[in-house]
């Protein structure tokens, strides 16, 4: 008989939970939503940065081909087209530009940074220009080149940001 009394007593206490035990159960609970929402946090966090990080890029190679396509139409020594001015800071020279028609069309082009930015790029602290005289392993780049005839071989673009410096070269196409 006395088995029976245990066994009641010990039923009636296992039919429910101790206050200490829901205590815990909601702490548990609400640490696990915490850190599910400190993981969602940083997935959008993260996803914004990725989308930031995309569209400087898109920028950034937009802005670079846009160059590409002007010193490779470079127009210089034709009638109507004006000279290549190249200086340290600032080049100035006549290039065909697509327009939003869909041709191309004979523009005069100044390149240079103004108010912190240049083309595309934004942040730019400076730009800087040199130009090469001819092709080959001992070819000399000049600072300057300013001629109503001809165009360098190449043009070489520093351009200064608040911690990097980008180096780019660009061919230019036809040269006069």
């Amino acid at each position: 008989m006395s088995v029976d009394v245990f066994s009641r007593a010990q039923g009636a206490y296992s039919r429910g939970f101790t206050l200490i035990e829901v205590m815990i159960a909601l702490m548990l609970s609400g640490l696990v939503v915490l850190l599910a929402h400190q993981i969602f946090t940083g997935v959008v966090t993260g996803t914004e940065r990725l989308g930031e990080a995309r569209t400087s890029l898109d920028r950034d190679a937009n802005a670079r081909r846009s160059l590409t396509e002007m010193f490779g139409s470079l127009d210089v020594g034709t009638e109507g087209a004006g000279g290549f001015a190249g200086r340290p800071e600032r080049v100035e020279f006549t290039t065909w530009q697509r327009v939003a028609s869909g041709w191309l069309e004979r523009r005069r082009v100044t390149l240079a940074a103004q108010g912190g930015r240049f083309g595309a790029w934004s942040d730019v602290t400076g730009v800087e220009f040199d130009y090469l005289l001819e092709p080959g392993a001992n070819a000399a780049w000049v600072r300057e080149w300013i001629s109503p005839v001809s165009a360098p071989v190449a043009v070489r673009v520093r351009v200064q940001r608040a911690a990097t410096v980008d180096t780019l070269l660009f061919v230019v196409g036809s040269r006069g």
